[in-house]
């Protein structure tokens, strides 16, 4: 059942159950869990800076040739203090603090910790929105901050991971940025277009990583193989336009809390994937740390149904 509310801007909103926000969703948590290896086995290859800005330069040029479409006549005097911090935290905070986590901790490391913003995006709703935060979301919470913490602390120094307790702290505060970037964006989807609060992330983040181009041409020695123009290209138009814009559209359809309860999906496709992809594996303590994240990410969600 579809419910059309009107955008003060002369938009329409479509608030629906329907199948169309669901796969939009299920599209965006499967293209995350897999740029993990991908982000990690470029930035082997390259400066993070330098990833980044072909990830953004990428994505502006195939979202440009439809800028035309993209209109902003719902912009109203002061909407910038809300688009300005959105393209902040999310993609310049955003990717800079993940980029640099992979770094030093592995892709599979990073996925189970992104199951921590559901309940980021909760406890950001109760303080920003005044949404009533229960008492399972807190239990929740503390669940999940225990298994990232063991997740974290268990980690071994190593090929696949040189600074597992840095790398995880870095990934975390990425979360906080994506946490607070999906309520900006919610907000944001009453009266902008999706896909034009899309293009403005892109922009903004091809300009903030720009100094990654500078560094790409004095870096010697960086190989262009097959597996890193792909892993590249599809950072770039499929993750950095596809998923985000996916996930930005179906979030103007259906509530916030609901669109981020699918994230919990991307710590099983990134474990998969560094699996099959990098060779990685966690270990038990890891595994129980892991299920623990994704347990107190369930509880949480529980909660905020209940509240």
């Amino acid at each position: 059942m579809a419910r059309s509310l009107n955008r003060p801007g002369g938009g329409v909103v479509i608030h629906s159950g329907g199948i169309l926000p669901v796969a939009a969703l299920f599209a965006a948590v499967l293209l995350w869990g897999g740029s993990f290896a991908a982000m990690r086995l470029s930035v082997q290859a390259m400066s993070p800076w330098s990833v980044m800005w072909l990830r953004m330069a990428i994505a502006l040029a195939v979202i440009l040739p439809f800028a035309g479409r993209l209109k902003i006549d719902a912009y109203r005097r002061g909407d910038w203090k809300l688009i300005g911090p959105m393209v902040l935290f999310q993609p310049c905070f955003y990717f800079l603090l993940e980029s640099n986590a992979l770094c030093y901790t592995t892709s599979s490391q990073a996925g189970v910790i992104s199951a921590f913003v559901p309940i980021l995006v909760a406890v950001g709703a109760w303080a920003i929105l005044a949404e009533p935060l229960g008492r399972r979301t807190l239990a929740g919470l503390f669940l999940s901050v225990a298994g990232v913490a063991i997740l974290s602390l268990s980690g071994r120094p190593g090929a696949a991971a040189a600074n597992p307790l840095l790398g995880n702290v870095l990934e975390l505060g990425a979360m906080a940025c994506a946490a607070v970037n999906i309520i900006m964006v919610k907000r944001l989807c009453e009266r902008y277009s999706p896909w034009l609060l899309t293009a403005f992330q892109v922009a903004a983040g091809t300009l903030f990583f720009s100094p990654g181009l500078v560094l790409l041409w004095r870096q010697p020695g960086v190989v262009w193989t097959v597996p890193l123009i792909f892993s590249i290209v599809f950072l770039g138009a499929l993750v950095t336009l596809g998923a985000f814009g996916l996930y930005n559209w179906a979030m103007s359809r259906i509530p916030a809390s609901r669109a981020s309860m699918f994230i919990n999906l991307v710590p099983v496709t990134a474990v998969a994937i560094g699996w099959m992809v990098m060779g990685e594996s966690l270990s038990g303590v890891q595994c129980v740390a892991a299920a623990a994240v994704v347990v107190g990410v369930g509880i949480s969600q529980k909660g905020s149904r209940q509240a």
